[in-house]
């Protein structure tokens, strides 16, 4: 879709948003958690994000920043392109 849309200088990326403090990760702590709340949901996201390469579960910032400059102007030559945001979960280069 890149090289199709190009000439109109419309640009085409995606975002591969891994393992983020989501609603989704809540709504999964909860029903594994049950009514006790055990473990603590910082104690479910520090498990969780421990087979992460860098160690944690990612900050919904953290995502929104990647994709704020793909929006922005800034980004104005950047097309054809799929970034990870997964704290090298899918580690590429």
């Amino acid at each position: 879709m890149s090289k199709e849309y190009a000439a109109e200088n419309i640009l085409v990326n995606t975002v591969c948003i891994g393992l983020i403090k989501s609603a989704q990760n809540e709504r999964d702590w909860r029903r594994e958690a049950g009514e006790a709340a055990q473990p603590t949901l910082e104690e479910w996201c520090a498990r969780e994000g421990a087979g992460i390469p860098l160690g944690r579960v990612g900050e919904t910032t953290e995502a929104g920043d990647v994709i704020a400059f793909l929006a922005s102007e800034r980004a104005s030559y950047v097309t054809g392109t799929a970034i990870n945001v997964d704290g090298c979960d899918s580690p590429v280069v």
